[in-house]
C-alpha cells in the first residue's frame, strides 16, 4: 500500500465554487436521500472532514482533528468496507450507493453527481506506476463490482456495467461492459 501524500487545499477541491464543510455535507445528505444513517453518506462526510481539516493552521491545532479524522476513516473502512481517503479529489453530490468492498485510490478524481456502487475498485494498474488513478467526469455511473484500473479517463455521463474491468478511456455518454470492458455500439 502506498502512503497517501499530504495535499494542499487547492489540490483537493474541484473547480466548482467552493462550499464550506457544512454546506458540502448538507448537499451530500440531500443527495443520499436525507438519510444520515447511510454508510455512503457517512463515508463521504468523513472524506470531506478530512479535506477540511487540512486547511486548519497551525499544525498544532490540526493535530487533534487529524487524530479524529484517522479514527473516523478507519471506522468507516473497517465497518462499512468503504475506503475513501481524503486525498481523493471528490466532486459535489457524489453518491456511494451501497456499502462493501469499495476501494478508491488516493489520487482518483471523481466528478460531480457520480454514483459508485458496492464492490467497485478505482485503482492503479501497474506496480511501477503507483500514482496513476482513474479520473471520472461528471454524472458517471459505476455498476456493482466494476474495476477501473490505471490512469484512465471516463467522460461525462459515461456508464460502466456491473463487474466490468475498465482498462482504457471511456468517451462521454458511452457505456462500457465486459472483461476487459468494451464500448457498447449504439442501436440507433
Amino acid at each position: 500500500m502506498v502512503a497517501q501524500p499530504e495535499l494542499t487545499e487547492t489540490a483537493t477541491q474541484t473547480e466548482t465554487p467552493e462550499l464550506g464543510l457544512w454546506q458540502q455535507i448538507k448537499e451530500d445528505w440531500i443527495a443520499h436521500g436525507r438519510d444520515w444513517t447511510k454508510p455512503g453518506f457517512r463515508a463521504v462526510a468523513v472524506q470531506r472532514f478530512g479535506v477540511w481539516r487540512m486547511q486548519v493552521e497551525p499544525k498544532l491545532l490540526r493535530a487533534p482533528l487529524s487524530i479524529l479524522y484517522r479514527s473516523l476513516y478507519r471506522k468507516i473502512r473497517n465497518t462499512y468496507g468503504i475506503d475513501l481517503p481524503y486525498t481523493v479529489k471528490l466532486g459535489r453530490r457524489v453518491i456511494v450507493e451501497h456499502q462493501g468492498a469499495i476501494v478508491i485510490h488516493g489520487y482518483c478524481v471523481i466528478g460531480d453527481d457520480c454514483i459508485i456502487r458496492q464492490g467497485v475498485t478505482l485503482g492503479n494498474r501497474y506496480l511501477d506506476r503507483p500514482l496513476e488513478a482513474p479520473k471520472l467526469g461528471t454524472r458517471v455511473n459505476v455498476g456493482a463490482g466494476a474495476k477501473l484500473l490505471g490512469g484512465i479517463s471516463l467522460g461525462d455521463g459515461a456508464s460502466i456495467g456491473a463487474n466490468a474491468v475498465v482498462l482504457s478511456d471511456v468517451p462521454a455518454g458511452q457505456t462500457a461492459v465486459g472483461i476487459p470492458a468494451k464500448i457498447l455500439k449504439s442501436t440507433k
